[in-house]
């Protein structure tokens, strides 16, 4: 079978989808009005609400949501042949992400631009809203962590991609000085800026000492570096270290000066990268060599892949991003389908070309199967494959090996990164409201909240040990990573269906995925919690046992909690804008 047609598939139906079904919930279910007062408007600060251009808005919201989890669970997931993985990304993007993403969206704007964290507490209770927020919590210290890892973890093995990375920083900044300072637009800085990188890759992919290679810098693989350590783990606690103190400034600075920048030269990334991409492919035109599905795998499909792929398909994160910095930023109401629904299509759209980058990578199904023998082989090498088989799509377009893979790895790191300093913005707003809700207001305070935030993640991805050694965090956290982020995606489509029943509107098309993504994950979670990650499983791991059965506890009283509320009386009063 040829990938050309399974991309061309895959985007009639996210086509359709957007231009049909999210017009549906728009005006039937969700009722946009285009006269109501977006919290960007109504709080507008400077600093957090801030009124911005769909587009720029839009840059923001996809670059944020779309980091390296779209393409590492999709990348992993086809170890159960492609046919699963491909219509569970398409059928959870239509159907489940993009209800959630947009719906997430709206809720926020309609309540004063709080996170689903906060709402919580206004729909279902005020015990609901901590234990909730402590979920939160854990998972966006796990997102750091996870994100924290894949860019280390990049940058030590491409090191051509660091500089071009590292430029984009001070460009985004003048761009945003430039934007909001000086009235200036937006697009043809940001296109620019994206020139300025691509060029900087492909002279650092020719030229060695352009290239930002720490493990070199200290005599190779097999030398010592600091603190005892070898090259290798001295480099990843270095890169750690200057990551951490990047997303410290770049989550406390106001959102012109470089989040919104910055991110919408990373749309125009994604947007050229994807157009490259599937251009390639077009030109290539290869053949899927990977089976249709995996009879051998050692692991079920049942209900893991549902976990494995969470960004791509839906999840959990992208609503903390929706409700988190997009609502605030929102300009009119309106424009929260093309934001949130679109943002999830184009997240689809990128899952979608790594299953293809994947599947078409290898010269025969049983070259597939040999590298993706077992479920732990598609979790270490996942990643690497996307690499290698989305530059081999480059090539279609006769871009060298080389440079083909520094900008797929600039594209990875560049999102990746995104994520991590959204995120880390999205931890301050959380202790903060945990400071207020237990009268600590230090807790409160940008600075110390940011602090809190950044070394327990450092902590998080350098303390634990694992089979990467030195800094195994993030990849042990992966597996819990995915069951946290789709419980938090299942409690946010019960949230957005309380609110939708209490306005007396039609709640089916939020609460149907509502149901089988809090079915599945609880399912695989309660299956790894207990018979995996404890003592009496095979691969007993403390660490994420403790996170995990805590965050299982609370997930099952919210769900009872929030049920309880949707079947009862209303008992919380309702924004109804």
């Amino acid at each position: 079978m040829s990938g050309i047609l399974l991309a061309v598939i895959g985007i009639l139906i996210f086509i359709l989808g957007y231009r049909y079904y999210s017009k549906f919930i728009a005006e039937k279910i969700f009722q946009i009005d285009p006269n109501y007062v977006t919290p960007a408007h109504r709080y507008k600060d400077g600093v957090d609400f801030v009124p911005t251009n769909k587009f720029v808005l839009w840059g923001h919201h996809f670059s944020s949501v779309a980091g390296a989890a779209p393409i590492v669970g999709p990348a992993i997931a086809v170890y159960w042949g492609w046919v699963p993985a491909l219509l569970w990304v398409l059928i959870g993007t239509v159907f489940a992400a993009g209800v959630h993403d947009f719906g997430t969206l709206v809720l926020s704007v309609r309540h004063k631009g709080q996170s689903v964290g906060t709402l919580a507490n206004k729909l279902v209770g005020q015990r609901a809203k901590i234990l909730f927020l402590f979920i939160i919590l854990i998972l966006v210290l796990m997102v750091n962590a996870v994100f924290a890892w894949v860019v280390t973890n990049l940058f030590i093995s491409y090191p051509a991609s660091v500089l071009p990375v590292f430029i984009q920083i001070p460009l985004a900044i003048w761009i945003g000085n430039a934007v909001y300072k000086r009235n200036k637009k937006m697009l043809l800085p940001s296109i620019l800026a994206l020139a300025v990188m691509y060029v900087t890759a492909m002279i650092a992919s020719k030229v060695s000492f352009l290239q930002i290679d720490l493990v070199q810098y200290m005599g190779g693989e097999g030398a010592t570096g600091i603190f005892g350590l070898g090259a290798v783990s001295s480099a990843f606690f270095i890169w750690i270290i200057i990551l951490m103190i990047y997303v410290y400034i770049a989550s406390t600075l106001p959102v012109w000066k470089l989040l919104q920048p910055r991110d919408f030269i990373n749309s125009h990334q994604l947007v050229l990268g994807l157009a490259l991409l599937y251009l390639g492919m077009v030109f290539l035109n290869p053949s899927v060599t990977a089976p249709a599905t995996n009879p051998d795998a050692d692991i079920s499909w049942f209900p893991l892949l549902f976990i494995t792929i969470a960004c791509g398909a839906i999840s959990g994160f992208h609503g903390l991003v929706s409700s988190g910095t997009s609502s605030k930023q929102l300009n009119n109401e309106t424009e929260a389908r093309f934001v949130g629904y679109f943002g999830a299509v184009g997240e689809g759209v990128l899952a979608l070309i790594a299953i293809i980058a994947v599947i078409t990578f290898f010269s025969s199904s049983e070259e597939f199967l040999a590298t993706y023998s077992s479920f732990t082989d598609a979790n270490q090498m996942g990643l690497g494959i996307f690499v290698e088989g989305a530059a081999q799509l480059f090539s279609g377009l006769a871009i060298p090996t080389d440079i083909a893979t520094t900008i797929v790895s600039i594209i990875v790191v560049s999102f990746a990164a995104t994520s991590l300093d959204t995120s880390v913005r999205l931890m301050r707003y959380i202790i903060g409201e945990l400071g207020i809700e237990y009268h600590v207001p230090s807790l409160s305070k940008p600075h110390v909240a940011t602090s809190i935030a950044v070394i327990s993640s450092a902590a998080l991805v350098l303390l634990p040990e694992g089979p990467k050694g030195f800094g195994s965090g993030g990849y042990l956290l992966w597996p819990l990573f995915g069951t946290a982020n789709q419980l938090l995606a299942g409690i946010s489509l019960l949230l957005i269906a309380i609110w939708l029943k209490r306005l007396g509107r039609n709640y089916a098309v939020v609460l149907i995925p509502m149901i089988f993504v809090m079915f599945m994950t609880l399912y695989a979670m309660f299956q790894q919690v207990v018979f995996e990650w404890s003592w009496i499983g095979d691969d007993s791991n403390t660490l994420l046992f403790v996170l995990g059965a805590i965050i299982f506890v609370f997930a099952v009283w919210i769900v009872l909690t929030a049920f309880s509320a949707l079947s009862g009386k209303i008992d919380n009063p309702i924004d109804k804008g």
